[in-house]
């Protein structure tokens, strides 16, 4: 007779995730490294009431910490999750309705960047014993829709723990689709609140210590035949390196491939650190927010070769960047290696790196020698323009980056949204991709004080640098807090610039007059074109529990880093920057522009879009 334990459903959940590991290369990391979690009538007899049971003798118990928004804790649980290479992760646990529904955002983010995030959010009664229940959606359709159905798209695993029997099976889904590197992304367990408290009697077996093994799919012997016969006819190869280098710890096999045969490496925003910035193939960022050198090799190259990329608009500047090449794409998932007709080759980024340098033997293909020396020159003309641009007195955005750069050595710098996402692209220079976290997926205004705090968490030895825009810190600064409160250092460098100064650049380029972009009072003519807003974001800082230091030149910008650096505590750096020279965009972007209008302004943005329409190519 199997022996059970008789625990309520959420006390079982708990158990479960606490014995989770996962194994890779002989490595052990513990799969889901604690519960993020703000409690409500939806979870807190529950999820809450399990947590609080484990005790201090419980074994393996699962750390809990407290959050302030649950969107905010699914980016934390996003931050710590690419940090650690997608091995471990955090649970985050909210009650019904509005609990539920503020996750929605966090999940699309983990989704979209195939990042595994645990969501854990409360439900109806599965009995409807007394329905409608506060904050219950009803759904005239069917009594069996929640608020949680709103997950379901951006989940890559969704179920319903409607009775006791249920929880195993899911339980075991949800750890396959965390823990695959090709189906990975947020995943969802809705728990009804009585179905939650029910009590079970649940075999042990359940609770053994479980390690799930990260597959490295190697390359099938007929598509790697194909992929070296492609190779073998390139003269101009382009590497693309996206996130799954990193991921896939292939950063050596890159480095090696890469300079065996000659062929220059360009990065994504998660690819960003794959080479260092000064190898010798490295010739930096692609794309929309791409590198001169980057972008004139991808307009010559006759093969692209992405490893790890998804490919998004900003990579290929809309279809308009790679204008003569062939596709091979390196990809753990086969829906990103079939993107654009591409020869694919589906196997983990450093099992199809070693295997295609293997296929060469001695050596015997080579790009052609003066590709590869082109691409030395323009990786270095590029590398004396970010010299330029992170030079000056005055306190430029771009010169905000340069003095943290410096500082910032070994340390990890994370940002999300706005113009600063194309200015580190272009301009950081980075070791590894580990020093760069760049959320630019689905480049969520407020992920940058929460996912670093996830960031922290998961590298507790790493200096931890977010850079965030006045425009972001509004919409979540409240994880300042969090951090203090668990006594997690941050370095927080809070850029002010009186709005969203990168879509206001783009309103202005399309014909919409900035319009929304600028935070100031409503002026005499019903615009929001008066006086700048009395708000003091250091005051506010402070209020969170941060020390706060002001910087007003690059040399005080450069002690108020070291000094924050210096200190065991979570300090913001604030900065008002002002206008000044920036990397200008040289690949474009596709962003439709009103074909009809009375303004000029429009009229004239719609002639350069039209033209710019005729370069973009289906890539079939």
């Amino acid at each position: 007779m199997t022996d059970t334990t008789r625990l309520t459903v959420a006390q079982a959940l708990v158990r479960f995730l606490a014995r989770q590991w996962t194994e890779r290369d002989g490595v052990e990391h513990r799969l889901i490294a604690g519960c993020f979690g703000i409690f409500g009538h939806g979870n807190v007899a529950g999820v809450g009431q399990a947590l609080a049971e484990q005790g201090a003798g419980t074994r393996d118990p699962l750390p809990y910490y407290l959050a302030r928004n649950e969107q905010a804790m699914v980016h934390t649980a996003a931050g710590y999750a690419r940090q650690s290479g997608r091995l471990s992760t955090l649970a985050c646990t909210g009650s019904i309705g509005p609990g539920a529904t503020n996750m929605v955002t966090g999940a699309a983010l983990a989704t979209i960047n195939r990042l595994p995030v645990l969501l854990l959010p409360g439900d109806l009664f599965a009995t409807r014993a007394a329905t409608p229940v506060l904050q219950e959606l009803e759904d005239p359709r069917s009594y069996d829709v929640s608020v949680n159905d709103c997950l379901r798209p951006v989940s890559r695993f969704w179920d319903r723990i409607n009775r006791p029997e249920q929880l195993p099976a899911a339980l075991m889904g949800a750890m396959r689709v965390l823990t695959d590197p090709a189906e990975t992304g947020a995943v969802t367990l809705a728990l009804p609140q009585d179905v939650q408290a029910e009590a079970y009697d649940w075999p042990e077996e359940l609770f053994a210590r479980r390690v799930w093994h990260v597959a490295r799919p190697v390359p099938e012997p007929a598509a790697l035949a194909r992929a070296v016969a492609l190779l073998r006819g390139s003269r101009r190869p382009l590497i693309i390196a996206g996130g799954g280098v990193g991921y896939s710890d292939a950063c050596a096999e890159l480095a090696r491939f890469a300079e065996r045969h000659g062929v220059p490496v360009a990065e994504t925003q998660a690819g960003k650190g794959a080479l260092p910035y000064d190898h010798p193939c490295a010739v930096g960022a692609i794309g929309h927010t791409g590198t001169r050198a980057a972008d004139t090799l991808a307009r010559e190259a006759d093969l692209v070769i992405g490893i790890g990329t998804r490919y998004s608009d900003f990579t290929t500047a809309s279809r308009t960047l790679f204008r003569r090449a062939r596709f091979l794409n390196v990809n753990v998932a086969a829906f990103d290696a079939a993107k654009h007709a591409a020869e694919m080759l589906v196997a983990d980024a450093r099992e199809a790196l070693t295997a295609l340098d293997a296929a060469f033997g001695d050596v015997d293909w080579r790009a052609d020698p003066g590709w590869t020396a082109r691409a030395a020159e323009l990786a270095a003309a590029w590398q004396a323009e970010i010299d330029r641009f992170r030079s000056g007195t005055e306190l430029t955005q771009p010169v905000v980056l340069g003095v943290l750069n410096e500082v910032a050595a070994g340390g990890v710098v994370v940002n999300a949204a706005g113009s600063m996402p194309g200015d580190l692209h272009r301009l950081w220079r980075a070791s590894d991709p580990g020093q760069y976290h760049v959320e630019y997926g689905y480049s969520c205004m407020g992920y940058e004080i929460a996912g670093g705090l996830g960031v922290k968490l998961a590298a507790p030895e790493r200096e931890v640098f977010v850079l965030v825009g006045d425009g972001s810190y509004l919409m979540m600064a409240q994880e300042i807090a969090t951090a203090v409160q668990e006594g997690v250092k941050l370095v927080i460098v809070l850029v002010d610039n009186q709005g969203f100064a990168s879509i206001g650049a783009l309103s202005e380029s399309v014909g919409a007059l900035r319009l929304g972009t600028a935070y100031r009072r409503r002026g005499p003519g019903g615009l929001l074109d008066g006086e700048r807003l009395p708000v003091d974001l250091a005051a506010n800082a402070a209020s969170l529990g941060a020390d706060v230091l002001t910087a007003t030149d690059p040399q005080t910008l450069r002690a108020a880093l070291a000094k924050a650096v210096a200190s065991p505590r979570t300090t913001v750096v604030y900065v008002e920057t002002v206008p000044g020279p920036a990397p200008a965009a040289e690949a474009w972007w596709d962003v439709p522009v009103a074909e009809v209008s009375g303004l000029p302004e429009a009229r004239a943005a719609r002639e350069r879009y039209e033209e710019a329409k005729r370069d973009q190519r289906p890539y079939l």
